[in-house]
């Protein structure tokens, strides 16, 4: 009986997470009574754990746990699992990796309206995109999780709970708030640099080494490209080679890539509208983090391409053996903690009417001495100038 095997596999994976005490904000919003919530996230982020977590909360009898790419899934269906689950009293039904199920979609709109069971998914980051077709988007809740910030490594690694600070409070207070967490934490600066070698993804806690930390992540690299891509978007897989240029020309610039839409459309053998859509993909994987150049034009011209965080980048790099920028690393780290972040004629990058040069610790003022509101991202423990701030205390902004 495929329930029983679906209860029993739940079994030991729920037990799996029992010892890990660290929770993940997002789980406090998928507890709420909310009837279906999507947890999306890339590859390696977290989202099983978070699900599994949410899962330990409730008796076997009232949760039901699968992953959508389970072998006995796609002969019997969600529906029909769905339909069997609630006929003997269960309350909710949660579906990992969900993305991999064809016309998932249509699956779970139809257990919404028919059985009184809270629904909980998780998949992809471009899960968006297969809702087109059907009429979820006024059913559905969804949750991005994001790779560990600076401040969740940390937490993660001494066992404690620390502050998030607004930007205006970073901006105003960081002098303090820097010389105070250096002062209570020493390794706190040390531990930065770590975090942006190995720390973006919780599996630093099981890779004994760098390079066992860079093989687990290649290997999600590989997978978004061949298994979750293809699952999710219209594409050929001949087209897929495509995503892996990008990706080996964007670290073989070694600093950030300017983008001429019309030379690298060339170099890819792609028409112009395709490159846009395949960096759209890509941005929505996680794997890249693309910005505009500001402007009060509104441009769907990206004006510079990042990978979507410091691991990425190295993990790369080091598959290519080819040497990282610290200079890149900087501003990789400091594009990745913003949403809405534009990059600058003046200084590096503009966010909401502030100006930001990202710099080492001796960087100066002169790109940016007579500019209003304008401010050093420093590679430093702290500082006590106004408008020097640590680099790594950004990855403490909520």
């Amino acid at each position: 009986m495929l329930l029983d095997k679906l209860k029993e596999k739940q079994r030991r994976l729920v037990n799996k997470v029992k010892s890990i005490n660290y929770e993940r904000h997002e789980l406090e919003f998928i507890k709420s009574n909310e009837k279906l919530i999507a947890l999306i996230g890339s590859r390696g982020v977290g989202k099983t754990t978070v699900l599994l977590q949410y899962a330990l909360l409730f008796d076997i009898d009232e949760l039901l746990y699968f992953s959508a790419d389970d072998i006995g899934i796609a002969k019997t269906g969600l529906y029909e699992i769905a339909e069997e689950f609630s006929s003997l009293g269960g309350k909710v039904i949660v579906i990992d990796e969900i993305h991999q199920f064809k016309d998932w979609a249509k699956h779970i709109k139809n257990i919404y309206d028919d059985f009184d069971l809270k629904i909980r998914i998780g998949g992809s980051s471009m899960l968006k995109i297969l809702m087109q077709g059907y009429d979820l988007s006024r059913r559905i809740l969804i949750k991005e999780l994001r790779n560990l910030s600076f401040k969740e490594f940390f937490e993660i690694n001494e066992n404690i709970s620390l502050k998030l600070y607004s930007l205006d409070e970073i901006i105003e207070n960081h002098n303090d708030i820097s010389f105070d967490l250096i002062n209570r934490y020493p390794n706190l600066y040390r531990e930065w640099k770590r975090y942006l070698e190995m720390g973006c993804y919780p599996y630093f806690l099981s890779s004994a080494t760098k390079e066992n930390f860079y093989s687990k992540l290649f290997n999600s690299i590989e997978k978004i490209i061949y298994e979750d891509i293809p699952a999710t978007n219209k594409v050929k897989y001949d087209s897929l080679v495509v995503f892996k240029k990008l990706i080996y020309i964007l670290i073989s610039s070694r600093v950030p890539f300017q983008v001429n839409v019309s030379n690298l459309a060339k170099e890819l053998s792609i028409s112009e509208p395709s490159l846009y859509i395949y960096m759209d993909i890509l941005n929505k994987t996680g794997l890249f983090k693309s910005i505009k150049k500001y402007s009060k034009k509104l441009s769907r011209k990206p004006a510079k391409l990042y990978f979507d965080n410091t691991n990425l980048l190295h993990a790369i790099a080091f598959d290519m053996s080819t040497v990282v920028e610290i200079g890149t690393v900087r501003e990789t780290y400091f594009v990745n903690i913003f949403k809405d972040i534009y990059y600058s004629d003046i200084g590096d990058f503009r966010i909401k009417d502030y100006i930001f040069e990202v710099g080492g610790k001796n960087k100066d003022f002169q790109q940016i001495k007579n500019i209003k509101n304008s401010f050093l991202a420093i590679d430093t423990d702290t500082t006590i100038n106004k408008r020097k701030i640590p680099l790594w205390l950004f990855g403490f902004k909520y």
